[in-house]
């Protein structure tokens, strides 16, 4: 007597915000290619040419600072938003992307049915840190945990890695000399402390979404890491 197959998962729809950046642009493809999502609302502040040639990808041009109440539904957000101070020009320029419009597309996914969150923050953040990058990389995870998801997951990585010139944007110098400097030793570096691959931090992302365990749930950077990441419990 043959035993029955259990029923597949019902296919999902993602929403992503931040899919020009080091993680974002990493994490389309896996979530287009991810046969568990029929569809991936793709939150861009311009129309590019070309980008974001997948069938499941549907871009939706916004303005990060005023987004559309009646966005199409969604089960998960992917919210990868993210820039550095120089790039900014200011502080206050910097918290309104790194804080204002993280919070604000969660709160927007929240709103349009998303009950599962993954968004990238950063390794020491903590709501009261004494460095201001680390303060509002704190203030935005302790704001997106008030907002009702039954899953979050919070990424913690340390310097990331990746072709940043290929994306358009200014190299940075820290990463840069850390890949290099560190390359020949990096076995000897905690892994909490090496640097590590932008895709790396996309795959922990999505599996850690799709496992759904209920709760917020830090992804520290070394759990990131390939050779440390555990198997994740079965997708629901």
């Amino acid at each position: 007597m043959s035993t029955p197959t259990a029923p597949s998962p019902a296919p999902r729809k993602a929403l992503l915000a931040g899919a020009t950046g080091l993680v974002g642009s990493a994490l389309l493809p896996m979530l287009c290619e991810s046969p568990r999502y029929s569809a991936v609302h793709v939150l861009v502040r311009r129309s590019v040419a070309g980008f974001a040639p997948y069938e499941k990808a549907r871009l939706h041009v916004v303005d990060f600072a005023r987004l559309p109440q009646d966005l199409p539904a969604v089960d998960d957000a992917y919210v990868t938003l993210g820039t550095t101070i120089k790039v900014a020009g200011s502080q206050e320029a910097f918290r309104q992307v790194d804080l204002d419009f993280v919070v604000a597309t969660a709160r927007v996914a929240r709103a349009s049915g998303a009950t599962r969150l993954a968004v990238v923050s950063a390794l020491g953040a903590n709501a009261g840190a004494r460095i201001f990058y680390n303060r509002v990389k704190g203030e935005m995870q302790a704001a997106i945990a008030t907002l009702g998801f039954e899953c979050v997951a919070i990424a913690q990585p340390s310097l990331l890695l990746g072709d940043r010139a290929a994306l358009g944007q200014p190299v940075r110098a820290g990463e840069v000399w850390a890949e290099r400097l560190l390359a020949p030793v990096r076995w000897l570096v905690p892994k909490g402390a090496r640097p590590i691959r932008a895709r790396d931090v996309a795959a922990a992302m999505l599996a850690a979404t799709l496992a759904g365990e209920p709760g917020i749930h830090v992804l520290s950077s070394g759990a990131m890491q390939p050779a440390a990441r555990a198997p994740t419990a079965s997708p629901r």
